[in-house]
């Protein structure tokens, strides 16, 4: 598994007009991929460690997945088509007959919500790493922008 996939790591999650924007990837590349605010949020609110009062969907699916005795493994962003990214959820689950892996298709989105929650990896394909449009310039742009914003306002 080493050569086809690619550890990636949540560089930032910034919200815009109608979507989210989830930056992923490693220190050579960053590639983005858009979510619904739902669950930008439910990521944003993973990354800060928030907890809720009562359990949100990502919540109830750990919370059946521990129930049925099966681990996230770990997830895949297996596939992107026309700017549309695919994702797999790797399940194991060990009991007095043996080991079962099973692989559940997922958008990214959620699965990237299961990991972590699970703190669990993330991979990439590498196909998907290899095609991706490199976006570390704009993110950087970005924090950078914010991060004068914020000192502006801690002036006034």
């Amino acid at each position: 598994m080493q050569n086809d996939v690619v550890a990636v790591t949540i560089k930032g999650v910034m919200p815009h007009s109608s979507s989210c924007a989830v930056f992923l990837g490693t220190d050579e590349k960053t590639f983005v991929i858009s979510v619904d605010h739902f669950v930008g949020n439910a990521i944003q609110a993973t990354l800060n460690g928030v907890k809720r009062e009562r359990p949100l969907t990502h919540d109830l699916i750990g919370s059946l997945l521990l129930g049925f005795g099966a681990k996230l493994d770990h997830i895949v962003i297996n596939d992107v088509n026309n700017g549309t990214f695919f994702a797999r959820i790797i399940l194991s689950m060990e009991n007095e007959l043996g080991k079962k892996i099973v692989e559940l298709d997922a958008r990214p989105s959620d699965s990237i919500v299961l990991a972590l929650q699970q703190k669990r990896p993330i991979f990439a394909a590498r196909a998907v790493y290899d095609a991706v449009e490199d976006m570390t310039e704009f993110l950087d742009r970005v924090l950078k922008q914010q991060a004068e914003e914020g000192e502006e306002s801690a002036e006034e």
